[in-house]
């Protein structure tokens, strides 16, 4: 008898050598839940010869086979699975038969949930997102840093090479992110990479139920998403469903013929989201676009195979479940088939009613942002159940808003113009607003290196509607001159590796001007807690006026006034011209000054500057 054990988070796999020959290499997802609202599972199982199998026996309590699949290579078997609302936490057995002979048993586990899963909450506007390329935050393992079987090492000399940053280093340092006033934490991709270049971004998967050894374990990335819950931070995954990395382990011996894209050859997408919405569009560009490969090394996935399908929706729901998960970014979200996206995204929000996911929409046009968005009344009928997008139109109305020169046309109208958008999204309260992000210019050099326009950037970004979200490293003006290289944009935080010079983690190092801008970015984020009116409230804004552009945030017992002076002059704001918002008040405290003002008399605002009052 020829026995293999292979231990997959939790899959113990026992199998008998036979004349058929069939063998379990992997069970995926590996485990799986007792309790879950969807009372249905499918495994997909893989192995030498596995799909000879002609029945698969249960015998335990509260679940049962109810249909086999195979595939078009002999090495898969899909199994679906029904679970009954008696079935508790406990290990069952699966035994594989063909002609009515044994060929193979695994141990499969269900698992007990935690108290009130299905009830978590998830990130809203009362949380401001802190976004992390772990590969460039903070080296806390030095031991993973090479890791025999995956290609790539380290370099941290290369731009775009891995330079070591791991979960460890994200862990040693949350009291710094605690302590700066984040309440929810972003990650790259940190799912296994095994590619032989350019792996440290995360997002050419090899292997979708493994955490990177280079970046830890799963069990390190619960323990991530634990100790953050304990300092009052959410995690938020990044999830790909629109593509793999060449590396994945399924890649010479796909299931279907259709598992992947143009029969799995390279073809690139177009980009040209538009199709999707053009009624004028035809067929071929919208193929293209959704069919299309972003790059050789990143196959793109077929989410109209079923199999597929169910497979990256379990798979959502497995990391949301497994580790305490308080939200999803998708990745590239209109990128893969758009009747799978309504499907996925109904099937999450079903087990988790209250989490919230954000999609990444990369178009300046609001129109096909709100497209996308929950609620939304589309002209085609088009469905979708995720809560919130990403706010691309709102980030290149920041830059503009703050980089051109005061006009009829430009300058501080150009947010005002962004935002009587509104109109077009079901909820934009509930989209992210970001200065910047790992795919963009840094903000303080999109600003020019203009001190005053960042820290207005940064009170438009926690003051505005939405979901604010940093990236790492804005805290201390960090930047990327004279190049849009990804690996400088994405450089490493100073302080996260033995023997930086600087570390911004304690301010060693820093310049004044850094050392102000971390402390300037502190105490907004913290004061952001306190308002009610910025977190819960009401957005109402006044046209610009000699280059003043003010807005109010308010709810029935809190009202908050920012006045951005985008001008290179002192203005006098007249009290007067807000009596819609100003009735009732009689004095507005400067939050940062903490002076206060009689509503009497004309507020003065410097030049270039911006200001924030709590009306009393």
């Amino acid at each position: 008898m020829k026995i293999i054990r292979t231990l997959l988070l939790g899959a113990a796999i026992t199998t008998f050598g036979t004349a058929q020959g069939a063998e379990v290499e992997r069970i995926e997802p590996p485990f799986w839940w007792a309790g879950m609202q969807a009372n249905t599972l499918q495994l997909m199982v893989y192995g030498d010869d596995i799909g000879s199998t002609d029945s698969v026996v249960i015998d335990s309590a509260g679940v049962s086979v109810t249909q086999l699949h195979t595939a078009d290579s002999p090495n898969y078997l899909f199994v679906d699975l029904k679970l009954d609302d008696s079935l508790t936490a406990k290990p069952v057995t699966l035994k594989f038969y063909a002609d009515q002979q044994q060929v193979a048993d695994a141990q499969y586990s269900f698992k007990a949930r935690h108290v009130n899963s299905a009830q978590r909450k998830g990130f809203s506007a009362q949380d401001v997102i802190y976004l992390i390329t772990p590969d460039r935050f903070a080296n806390g393992d030095l031991n993973n840093d090479e890791v025999k079987g995956l290609r790539e090492g380290i370099d941290r000399q290369a731009p775009g090479g891995r330079h070591g940053g791991d979960i460890a280093g994200v862990i040693q340092h949350l009291d710094y992110l605690a302590d700066m006033g984040f309440t929810q934490l972003w990650l790259n991709p940190v799912l296994e990479n095994a590619q032989a270049e350019y792996s440290y971004h995360g997002y050419s998967t090899t292997d979708f139920y493994r955490v990177d050894p280079r970046m830890g374990s799963n069990k390190l990335y619960v323990s991530l998403s634990d100790q953050a819950a304990d300092k009052g931070m959410g995690l938020i995954k990044d999830i790909i469903l629109n593509h793999c990395g060449s590396g994945h382990w399924w890649m010479d011996d796909l299931p279907f013929t259709d598992w992947i894209n143009y029969n799995a050859s390279f073809s690139p997408t177009s980009h040209r989201r538009e199709s999707l919405r053009d009624p004028h569009a035809a067929e071929v560009d919208k193929q293209e676009f959704n069919d299309g490969w972003f790059v050789p090394t990143m196959p793109d996935l077929n989410q109209r195979n079923r199999f597929m399908a169910r497979y990256l929706i379990q798979n959502s729901i497995w990391w949301v479940e497994y580790a305490g998960l308080s939200g999803i970014r998708v990745d590239t979200y209109s990128y893969p088939d758009k009747t799978f996206l309504t499907g996925w995204s109904r099937a999450v929000m079903a087990e988790y009613p209250n989490l919230n996911i954000v999609g990444e929409e990369w178009s300046e046009n609001s129109a096909i942002v709100a497209y996308w968005q929950e609620g939304k009344k589309t002209f085609d009928g088009y469905q979708s159940f995720t809560p919130s997008m990403m706010d691309f139109p709102w980030q290149r109305a920041l830059l503009n808003s703050l980089n051109n020169e005061e006009s009829w046309g430009e300058g501080m109208v150009q947010m005002y113009q962004a935002l009587s958008n509104d109109f077009l999204y079901a909820d934009p309260y509930n989209l992210v607003i970001f200065p910047d992000n790992h795919d963009m210019s840094r903000i303080y050099t999109s600003l020019n290196e203009n001190y005053e326009h960042w820290k207005m950037a940064m009170i438009m970004t926690l003051t505005l509607r939405g979901i604010p979200q940093i990236y790492y490293g804005t805290e201390i003006l960090m930047t990327n001159p004279g190049t849009d290289d990804h690996g400088v944009i994405r450089t490493d935080f100073p302080g996260g590796w033995p023997g930086d010079r600087v570390n911004a983690f304690n301010a060693e190092g820093l310049t004044e001007q850094q050392a102000k801008a971390q402390e300037f970015l502190k105490f907004w984020l913290n004061w952001r807690k306190t308002s009610t009116a910025v977190t819960q409230g009401k957005l109402m804004h006044y046209a610009p006026r000699d280059s003043v552009y003010v807005y109010f945030r308010y709810t029935d017992s809190d009202t908050v006034m920012v006045v951005i002076n985008h001008s290179d002059s002192p203005q006098s704001v007249d009290p007067q011209i807000f009596e819609q918002r100003l009735a009732g008040f009689t004095k507005a405290h400067h939050v940062e000054s903490e002076q206060i003002t009689t509503l009497s008399q004309a507020l003065q605002s410097r030049a270039q500057s911006v200001s924030v009052y709590e009306l009393q």
